[in-house]
């Protein structure tokens, strides 16, 4: 009788502790189930929080307000360049038959989402009459990343003084190009309420519309990609001859290499020669080549520059002196001083070219 009180005894206590174990094992199931719920709804929200690109992942911008997701997705695009980071289409809206550029950045080649947002925000609010407007942001889910940009009917700065256009040698054309993309590079160094370093600056970049109106594309670009890819860039930059010779990373940029290649440019339109130096000395910092350097006085002011077929923009006729060019050319060359601490301020250099105008 005994052994059998034991024995209820201890199927009783064996019950209890499967019981207690049992709600044990539910109470736990259920918290981390809540658990996990709130952990879903907390990263829901983080992802709104940290994209901030409202409805459809789409951030629009002044003259882009009526852009939709279809209408940049279901675009049919031509792609009209290619980088290690991304490419270029021009890609026509078939809703409002109109064209525009669309730049692709690879999901490898960009910083994370919640560090390219606030640089877009940047980007998207600068407005300047020689710069290229920032009109709409696609981010989608596998993290591929758009640009949205205005089209120019002329191409780009590379294109036009390449394709044999006579009017690539007219002084007020040049001149037109020229002091368009300093006032550009004045406003993003001193219009602003912190400057902002274009940081890739060459004639591939200078976009031109129909009636020679020059824009700069592509400032701040170097703040949407990852270290590698930025770099990569300024590798094409150093191959092309646009860097700065004190230049060794993306990310010691400064308004002083800005000028070094805003000064290339110059020499390029003035020239018409290609600025890469074909057979650099091993110990040589500076990368204009001597044909460059030379061309305005071989022949560029006597065969090209013709003073009785250049015009004003309101059409007067003026003439063209070789002091003129002359002043052109030692404000670029001014620019692509070796020593960062020689070359001219952006507002010195727009000060320049508005008085050889005079």
């Amino acid at each position: 009788m005994e052994h059998k009180h034991k024995l209820i005894l201890i199927l009783a206590l064996t019950s209890f502790s499967i019981s207690i174990i049992i709600i044990l094992m539910i109470y736990l199931c259920r918290r981390r189930s809540s658990r996990d719920e709130s952990i879903d709804a907390e990263s829901g929200f983080e992802f709104k929080e940290r994209g901030e690109l409202g409805t459809e992942d789409l951030i629009q911008f002044q003259c882009g307000e009526d852009l939709t997701v279809h209408d940049i997705l279901d675009a049919p695009g031509e792609v009209i360049g290619k980088s290690s980071y991304g490419t270029l289409y021009m890609a026509s809206l078939m809703r409002t038959d109109s064209v525009l550029l669309l730049r692709f950045l690879r999901p490898t080649c960009t910083v994370k989402m919640k560090e390219v947002v606030p640089v877009i925000q940047l980007l998207g609010s600068i407005r300047h009459p020689n710069l290229v407007p920032l009109r709409a942001f696609y981010a989608g889910s596998r993290g591929e990343k758009l640009l949205v940009h205005p089209f120019y009917g002329r191409g780009n700065l590379t294109q036009f003084m390449r394709d044999g256009n006579g009017d690539s040698h007219k002084w007020d054309t040049v001149y037109r190009i020229s002091i368009g993309i300093a006032r550009g590079l004045d406003h993003l160094h001193s219009g602003l309420q912190m400057p902002i370093i274009h940081g890739n600056l060459k004639s591939k970049n200078i976009l031109l519309d129909r009636n020679y109106q020059s824009y700069v594309s592509d400032f701040g670009l170097h703040l949407l990609l990852n270290p590698m890819a930025s770099q990569e860039m300024l590798e094409v930059s150093a191959a092309e001859g646009y860097k700065a010779p004190e230049l060794i990373k993306m990310k010691d940029v400064s308004e002083e290499t800005d000028i070094y290649s805003l000064g290339v440019i110059l020499l390029e339109l003035l020239t018409g020669k290609e600025p890469i130096n074909e057979n650099p000395a091993p110990d040589e910092e500076f990368y204009l080549t001597n044909s460059m350097r030379n061309a305005i006085f071989e022949h560029r002011i006597s065969d090209l520059y013709h003073p009785d077929i250049l015009l004003r923009q309101s059409g007067n006729r003026i003439p063209v002196t070789e002091e003129c060019i002359l002043k052109f050319f030692q404000l670029a060359m001014a620019c692509c001083s070796p020593s960062p601490s020689l070359r001219p301020h952006i507002k010195q250099v727009l000060g320049k070219l508005e008085e050889i105008e005079k």
